[in-house]
């Protein structure tokens, strides 16, 4: 029976590749909402092509309001698994080289927003899903897909699902990597504002960032000066190495600052550009509240001057990321994103960072605790065996400072669809999956979800 769920999941390939271009082509980034739409029409867009294409594919399906919709498989029990995937997107964001919503293929290759965050990834469970039914393999547990669509922003979809049906107790979710990441840090996300100082070197603009959660690639600033200033920013640029331009302007000097962007869980390889430039600010005499976010954040991704630095052997080290610095009617507005082990007290970081602030009004202040699922239990243990079946690899659980819809689930883990090997462009231009790899994702996600639901 397994072969022929494998023989049905490689007929699927030419569907697969045609059903993920049409998702990714949809740009369901978070917008203005609607009636029936509450995260915006392209979101909800978004969700009505996954279900129509679930009906289609001779599945019951339900919709919450345009904050979620599920796709059930039946069992002969009331029991249900569950795998939790999201159709909503960060915006594009810069450096693309192709259409990011174009779903351009090259080869095995499939570039575009959301192909591996998370629509690729999604959608192979669902593919999954269609082959255990199209195979007629008799269930006992029954399998839900649950597509939300306020992932990347404030789970106000997991939020109104869990108030509108009955979410099960295990599960996973494809929204990470394999073998399978079974602790998630807890997280602290901070909303600051702080009035700017009227002596010292002026920005006139800087507006840089549009979700907490990415690491920006590029920041622009409009200072005050002139020829003068220029040079003293082509100077610092090469004297630490860094790529910064400085266009004088009739309004002033035009200051960009090329950064590394990525996901704000994931800080290794990444360069912050507004640290870029609050460090070049710094040096050219900046005083009030961007002095201090100079001294505190800068470039730092750990925490230390924040006053948060914390590591554990179980789970890594906190990270910290400032997504999002707005420069408006001289006040400024930011974000801060950490990543924090599981072993830390949240509430005491919190605290520990907005001492480290003074002059900053917290506008938002919150924490989310971390998620753990031991590597000896049974869902675990089938997804590691399922990984390794399919993949002839040796499989250990991870952890992660992402955070999954996992969390959502009393039994839940994050579990691909991509792999050790891959490279990891979440919330960076040019996302891509590998269409081979999706197969061999699809056929790992039919094997878990057989040892789970028979």
């Amino acid at each position: 029976m397994e072969k022929k769920v494998y023989d049905i999941i490689d007929s699927y390939q030419d569907a697969f590749v045609r059903t993920l271009k049409r998702w990714v082509q949809v740009p369901s980034v978070k917008g203005e909402a609607e009636d029936g739409a509450p995260f915006g029409a392209q979101v909800r867009r978004m969700l009505d092509m996954a279900m129509v294409d679930a009906e289609t594919m001779g599945f019951i399906t339900h919709v919450y309001d345009g904050y979620a919709c599920d796709i059930e498989l039946e069992g002969s029990t009331d029991e249900t698994i569950a795998v939790l995937g999201h159709l909503d997107v960060v915006p594009a964001g810069d450096g693309w080289t192709v259409d990011p919503f174009g779903a351009v293929q090259e080869g095995d290759k499939i570039i575009g927003r959301g192909t591996g965050d998370d629509k690729g990834p999604s959608l192979c469970a669902l593919y999954a899903m269609k082959a255990i039914k199209e195979a007629g393999i008799p269930l006992k547990k029954n399998i839900r897909l649950i597509l939300g669509c306020d992932e990347e922003s404030g789970w106000e979809d997991m939020e109104y699902y869990c108030e509108h049906a009955k979410m099960p107790e295990v599960g996973f979710s494809p929204d990470a990597s394999f073998p399978c990441i079974n602790t998630e840090k807890g997280m602290i996300s901070l909303a600051l504002r702080a009035p700017v100082a009227k002596t010292g070197l002026q920005v006139k603009q800087l507006f840089t960032g549009e979700r907490m959660n990415v690491i920006p690639g590029e920041s622009k600033m409009l200072l005050e000066g002139g020829a003068e200033l220029a040079e003293k920013i082509a100077a610092y640029a090469a004297k630490v190495n860094l790529p910064y331009t400085a266009e004088v302007t009739d309004e002033g000097v035009l200051v960009t600052a090329e950064g590394i962007p990525g996901h704000s869980a994931y800080p290794e390889g990444c360069r912050n550009a507004i640290g870029m430039n609050l460090l070049l600010l710094k040096e050219l005499g900046v005083e009030g509240a961007f002095r201090t976010l100079a001294d505190v954040v800068g470039m730092e991704s750990s925490g230390a001057s924040l006053g948060v630095a914390y590591s554990d052997d179980v789970s890594g080290s906190l990270t910290c990321n400032m997504g999002i610095l707005h420069l408006e009617k001289d006040e400024i507005t930011l974000t801060l994103d950490m990543r924090v082990p599981i072993t830390a007290d949240l509430e005491a970081l919190k605290n520990a960072a907005l001492a480290h602030l003074p002059g900053f009004h917290a506008d938002h202040a919150s924490t989310k605790p971390p998620h753990h699922v031991p590597e000896d239990s049974e869902l675990v243990s089938n997804l590691l065996a399922a990984y390794t079946e399919e993949t002839g690899l040796p499989a250990k659980a991870q952890y992660t400072g992402g955070g999954t819809y996992a969390k959502v689930l009393g039994q839940g883990v994050a579990y691909g669809a991509g792999f050790p090997d891959d490279e990891d462009l979440a919330h960076q231009a040019n996302e891509y999956v590998l269409i081979s790899k999706m197969m061999t994702a699809m056929k790992i996600y039919a094997n878990a979800l057989l040892r789970l639901a028979r």
